[in-house]
């Protein structure tokens, strides 16, 4: 997917290599991008920093784009990014994907193969000087060697406001070309005018015959495990596991063969090196929401199954369960409300049950709630209600309270007016009378509008029944 962003102050660059200065503080382009530069210029050389010693993900990050598996709308033949990366044209651009999808490898194969100088900062140890201080240099180095400056910004996201702040000249007039990575949506995470200056390509978790290729890979290359091998058994379980995060299988793979000792690698030898499912989880960030959203939506939308499929998905991710237990109070009034009014009173039961039992016992009390608001029949009469008493509010401001129904329990309330006129429910044998509660403004039937679910009909007919008249003048009444 490719999201096109207003790029109003991006400039292209594809000026001849030339000596740069050195980096600033808080830079880090020695490491495995540096690398990464080396191997492409001497292929087949063993890499600098003891690659050997180096994880098998890191080994067999892929030096050209032809090497680069999955991913095939952005860097496949005639893909936009290919195009740029290809003819060393890069603007400025965002990298957005799950982990394991390639952000990080995209950056190496640009170190690789870009002519202008490469720089990586990190968004943890760089400071807003820093910054400054790098832009100031590839400003230098433009005017000084007519030589671009390639910026990478991993986890670009963990940059506070003033720290995207201060890259916003230096990706404005061009001396740097940003390409910066997140996990996290950067519609959130990103500023605004440094995002309106980028192109965002969005990548997705890889398919599971790109992890396979990956994977046969691994064990043929020289610089992975040669030699190697693994039953068709444990090929399919490690690609399953992985689910789209060529990082988690590689690094699996290699945990999985030391295990194994040289032999054949097995379905248990997988087993034992993943130690347990991998859920992609943040409880600050996007998975945190949608999958919120969707135990809503499920409980909303009466699917029981769905509705304990991500209660106990978010609880295996390590969420607060104190968090669902409040998403199921919420929705047992949001969404049931009066159709079911126990409804609430068993969300809240499980709440409860949470607070005195806590987890895993609890687990049971949490999703019977799911499943009995789920099951139970829907209403938004309430949701609707605030909605309109919202309204009223803002439109009527401060509305006076009728005089018959103000306070007058205290001496010479009378002389006011306070109270007179009100009836008291208790005093007519039917234990209601007719008389208006509404201030002037607001008419009966404006905020509150009966459900035809569940027990809210029967609920409303004594109303009903009883408000043939709701709004009398009180002077009619002595």
């Amino acid at each position: 997917m490719t999201e096109r962003l207003f790029d109003d102050g991006a400039q292209q660059h594809g000026s001849p290599r030339a000596g740069g200065s050195p980096p600033p503080a808080g830079t880090a382009d020695q490491g495995a991008l540096s690398d990464a530069r080396a191997a492409a210029e001497h292929p087949g050389a063993e890499a600098p920093g003891e690659q050997r010693r180096a994880p098998l993900a890191a080994r067999l990050r892929p030096r050209t784009l032809d090497e680069v598996v999955g991913q095939r709308e952005l860097v496949g033949p005639g893909a936009p990014l290919r195009a740029a990366i290809d003819a060393d044209r890069l603007t400025s651009l965002i990298l957005w994907g799950p982990p394991g999808t390639g952000k990080t490898t995209l950056a190496a194969v640009v170190a690789a193969t870009t002519a202008a100088e490469f720089i990586q900062l990190s968004a943890v140890t760089a400071g807003v000087k820093d910054i400054r201080a790098a832009v100031e240099q590839a400003r230098q180095r433009q005017r000084s060697a007519g030589r671009a400056t390639v910026l990478f910004v991993d986890e670009i996201h963990r940059f506070t406001k003033a720290q995207q702040d201060a890259l916003l000249p230096g990706v404005e007039d061009g001396s740097v070309v940003l390409i910066g990575a997140t996990t996290e949506n950067p519609m959130m995470e990103v500023n605004a005018p440094l995002l309106s200056r980028s192109l965002l390509y969005r990548l997705t978790p890889l398919a599971a015959e790109d992890v396979r290729a990956l994977v046969r890979r691994a064990l043929t290359d020289e610089r992975g495990l040669p030699g190697q091998t693994l039953t068709d058994e444990a090929e399919a379980a490690l690609v399953a596991a992985a689910d789209g995060d060529a990082r988690a299988a590689l690094t699996a793979l290699e945990t999985a063969a030391v295990l194994a000792q040289g032999a054949t690698i097995a379905p248990e030898h997988v087993t034992a090196a993943l130690a347990r499912p991998r859920l992609r989880y943040d409880r600050a960030a996007d998975a945190h929401y949608d999958q919120a959203s969707a135990l809503i939506k499920s409980v909303r939308g009466s699917d029981p199954d769905a509705a304990v499929y991500w209660l106990v998905r978010m609880l295996a991710s390590g969420e607060d369960a104190r968090f669902v237990a409040r998403r199921l109070v919420i929705v047992a009034s949001e969404d049931i409300g009066l159709a079911d009014p126990q409804a609430l009173v068993m969300a809240n039961a499980a709440f409860d049950a949470l607070e005195r039992v806590g987890l895993p016992e609890a687990r049971y009390a949490l999703a019977e709630a799911a499943v009995y608001l789920a099951l139970a029949p829907k209403s938004n009469t309430i949701t609707q209600a605030l909605a309109a008493a919202d309204e009223a509010v803002a439109r009527l401001g401060n509305a006076p309270v009728p005089p018959h129904l103000r306070d007058a329990h205290y001496r010479g309330a009378d002389e006011l007016g306070h109270g007179v006129g009100y009836r008291y429910p208790h005093h007519d044998p039917s234990g209601w009378v007719a008389q208006r509660y509404l201030p002037e403004g607001l008419e009966h039937g404006e905020v509150y509008e009966p459900g035809t679910h569940g027990a809210e009909p029967e609920l409303a007919r004594w109303w009903r029944s009883r408000n043939a008249d709701p709004d009398p003048d009180p002077e009619d009444h002595p």
